[in-house]
């Protein structure tokens, strides 16, 4: 097997294998901490630009299929493992992990120490890195993971959004229309929408907001994506139009961070972000604690949010970050993390039900 390097910014090197593409991959350095779903982290777009670490040990042992994957390519820039598993043992399995890396150009490295990454990551915070099977020159690599850009400023929605609209298979005797600003959005998003009746049309992250209501939907969505929310400033004139409109408006990960900015709050960069599916959150309505899959390195200053418009609905409680917001007197609201999993937890699907009623309410008061 050939060799590939991880080299990090602070100057951290790890020799390992090449299990995916040849080549040379730049990223910001990331874990997550979820024990199955690969298939899944890699194929959301919200990792675009990033190099994820799995923590658990082994992954790939139940292979790939093409029926789990939540948009049409992976975007991750590199994937790194302790041990990648080349011998798969699943009746849904149709290739293996590396196949299915190496089909897409993913630059990969196994047989390094993830927990040596991971607590590195924990006390230095996401650090820019690259993985490399063509430069085995340590200090080159190094360097050239100091010279990439960073996360914050940088714009990944132009990068994953689609071009052109698309309808989503519906349910029979949809109940609901609803329109989906694709930031980079999940498949099972759009299977959860269906699941609550919606027949949901797919628009580009830069469709105006006349183009969305031309559509008349009984409801909006605000998708999950990557990269920085301060940096799509283009999108919040449109955001601030729609959440006027009202018509039931519900966000998801980054979708809660722009609805934020452009109501008037404040995001900042986490030091290493949220990212597997046991993440604990508060529901302050109830007090209730739900488990939650997550995958943000950015957040919204709870600060920041006006009390007379917004209410903290949720909160992250290993940070006490802002996990979700609802606004006092409108109907929208919106989490910072994954009600539809994939992989995760199913505590929190009852958000898509909520926004269910949410347009049935509209629809009976019109």
């Amino acid at each position: 097997m050939k060799k590939a390097i991880l080299a990090i910014e602070d100057g951290t090197v790890l020799e390992g294998r090449a299990v995916g593409a040849e080549g040379e991959s730049p990223g910001e350095l990331v874990f997550n901490t979820s024990m199955t779903g690969y298939q899944e982290i890699l194929t959301d777009p919200s990792y675009a630009g990033q190099i994820v670490t799995m923590t658990y040990t082994e992954i790939g042992n139940y292979g790939v299929n093409e029926e789990d994957v939540e948009s049409r390519r992976p975007f991750v820039r590199g994937f790194v493992m302790r041990e990648c598993c080349f011998e798969p043992s699943n009746w849904r399995s149709t290739m293996t992990l590396p196949e299915y890396l190496k089909k897409h150009g993913i630059v990969a490295i196994d047989e390094v120490d993830t927990r040596t990454i991971t607590k590195l990551l924990r006390e230095k915070g996401a650090m820019k890195a690259i993985i490399s099977t063509v430069d085995f020159d340590h200090a080159a690599l190094v360097a050239k993971a100091q010279a990439q850009p960073g996360m914050a400023g940088a714009d990944f929605v132009k990068e994953v959004t689609i071009e052109t609209a698309y309808d989503w298979p519906a349910p029979e005797n949809a109940k609901y229309s609803v329109v989906a600003l694709d930031f980079g959005i999940k498949r099972n998003i759009l299977r959860s929408l269906a699941g609550q009746g919606c027949a949901v049309t797919v628009l580009p992250a830069t469709a105006s907001a006349e183009e969305v209501l031309s559509h008349r939907p009984d409801g909006i969505f605000l998708s999950n994506g990557p990269g920085d929310p301060a940096a799509l400033d283009y999108l919040f004139p449109t955001i601030r139009t729609l959440a006027d409109s009202g018509i039931p408006l519900f966000g998801i990960c980054l979708g809660h961070q722009v609805l934020s900015l452009a109501l008037g709050a404040r995001t900042f960069k986490l030091k290493f972000g949220h990212r597997g599916g046991n993440q604990p959150v508060l529901r302050e309505d109830t007090g209730k604690v739900e488990i939650t899959a997550q995958n943000h390195g950015f957040a919204v200053d709870p600060a920041s949010i006006d009390p007379g418009v917004m209410r903290l609905s949720h909160t992250h409680l290993n940070d006490r970050t802002c996990s979700g917001m609802e606004h006092r007197t409108k109907p929208l609201f919106s989490v910072q993390y994954h009600p539809e999993a994939s992989p995760g937890p199913h505590d929190s699907r009852y958000l898509f039900e909520r926004f269910a009623r949410m347009m049935e309410e509209a629809k009976a008061a019109r």
